[in-house]
């Protein structure tokens, strides 16, 4: 068997004994830009593979020296062509940029080849106005699609939190096999089980037996109908619940939503269970609680408050203001009860706390309120994160969670220096971004970013991305 040959690979000087004509019109047919330059690198012809690719102001090349028709960070890899064609009698392809009037810079994948020892230069070049075009839709894309995701999670919260706040119990349950996909708090409650325990499991579950037929018919209506209500027993509750089945389509699915609630008359605590393993809960818990009236005043605090507070009894807290203890004084609880009427909910505020003998400590605030009722209050949950290990951004990937910290510092830096950590951090971020894009090409980075390849040299170096012996974009080739 004969062993296969290696590939030879390609020579450009076997062009060398052409004619320099015979040679442009056939190096033109295997690129979109092909010039002819004499021994002083000065244009003589120039071509193009077809009238789409034409660059603007190409007219005037003809006569000029080929380094004074590219942009300035481009000229060091123009003479580094010139340099190999001299030196080989080929070079390798480089990208180089076009200035134009009316719009961006024209980039352009470059080799040349040298007719002869003492001959013309052939340089043929090859469009990469598409590539970057490609390179731009892929950014945006990406942009869109992370705007999505951000949309759609903000909705999936929304109906986390409205699903899992809800007083009235409410399973979701897959009608074609009757397996239950989720529920809520208040539901897993009713039927008696951890909702871990309730997911997955058959329905109906936790209906006394003489309720199930019942329930089984309500489901069928639903299904016909889309909606559906009845009542049924629940066991372990000592009277009938109204369940409610609404029919849905959700991913080629269909669903049931049901929501199971008090009779009409019946009072709604009827549902709930016995409360006071929670309150012992609380009273254990190793996060400091405390319920104020809505403005403030400490009404009962739990061990863990008190701890932090470095009081003794619960007496020494009831009757004064939370913020003796827990915020910036005059201006962390206003914000707090602000918060608490515009959305109900104050969720993990970074703030400081201080003991009655001084001792400070770094927490982390929750709250929620009860506006309404027979005794309106404010339910406060604080955590000592003092003695929690940081773990800080993990560099431009972790912008989010690095805005979040300087979000933190509100209060302690003057606003200035907040804007201006948020800038670099932002600019980092996207810059990093950019590289990671176009496989740590800088050019074209700095091309998808709108900035010559000079600034992002400079913006690199200011954010410790670029080596201190690393050349600069005037000094680099690539």
């Amino acid at each position: 068997m004969t062993p296969a040959r290696k590939p030879v690979p390609p020579d450009p000087a076997a062009l060398s004994n052409v004619p320099s004509e015979s040679a442009a019109t056939l190096l033109t047919m295997t690129g979109d830009v092909t010039l002819v330059l004499d021994s002083a690198a000065v244009v003589q012809k120039l071509a193009f593979g077809s009238g789409d690719v034409a660059i603007e102001d190409s007219d005037r090349w003809v006569g000029m020296r080929w380094i004074d028709t590219v942009t300035t960070e481009s000229r060091p890899k123009v003479e580094q062509i010139l340099r190999e064609v001299a030196a080989t009698g080929a070079s390798r392809r480089r990208q180089v940029n076009h200035p134009t009037a009316g719009g961006p810079d024209v980039p352009v994948s470059y080799t040349a080849v040298r007719l002869g020892e003492h001959g013309e230069i052939v340089v043929v070049g090859r469009d990469l106005r598409i590539v970057s075009s490609l390179q731009l839709r892929l950014v945006e894309t990406q942009q869109a699609m992370e705007r999505d995701y951000w949309r759609m999670r903000h909705v999936e919260t929304r109906y986390r939190l409205l699903f899992q706040f809800s007083s009235d119990a409410i399973l979701v349950v897959d009608a074609s096999t009757l397996r239950i996909l989720d529920t809520n708090a208040a539901a897993a409650d009713l039927l008696g089980m951890p909702a871990d325990r309730v997911i997955g499991k058959t329905f109906p579950i936790g209906i006394s037996g003489p309720s199930e037929r019942a329930v089984n018919d309500l489901l069928a209506t639903a299904r016909a109908t889309g909606r559906a209500d009845g009542a049924v027993r629940v066991a372990g509750v000592q009277r009938d619940v109204a369940l409610s089945a609404s029919c849905f389509r959700q991913d080629s699915a269909t669903l049931f939503l049901l929501r199971f609630a008090p009779q009409p008359g019946v009072q709604h605590d009827t549902l709930a269970r016995p409360s006071a393993q929670l309150l012992e809960l609380i009273e254990t818990a190793p996060d400091a609680v405390a319920v104020t009236d809505l403005d403030g005043v400490v009404q009962s605090a739990n061990r863990a408050f008190l701890d932090l507070a470095q009081l003794t009894s619960a007496t020494q807290a009831v009757g004064r203001s939370i913020s003796d203890w827990v915020g910036r004084p005059g201006a962390d609880l206003g914000v707090f009860l602000t918060t608490l009427r515009k959305h109900g909910a104050v969720r993990l505020v970074a703030t400081g706390a201080r003991g009655e003998h001084g001792m400070p400590s770094e927490v982390e605030v929750s709250a929620t309120w009860i506006p309404h009722g027979q005794s309106p209050c404010i339910g406060f949950i604080i955590r000592d994160v003092g003695r929690r290990v940081a773990s800080g951004p993990q560099g431009a990937r972790d912008l989010t969670r690095a805005v979040e910290q300087l979000t933190g510092l509100v209060g302690r830096m003057a606003m200035r220096d907040l804007i201006r950590d948020t800038t670099d951090l932002v600019e980092r971020h996207f810059i990093d971004a950019a590289l990671e894009l176009t496989d740590h090409n800088r050019t074209a980075a700095a091309e998808v970013l709108g900035l010559s390849r000079q600034s992002l040299y400079v913006k690199l170096r200011r954010h410790g991305l670029l080596s201190p012996d690393e050349p600069t974009s005037d000094q680099a080739a690539s």
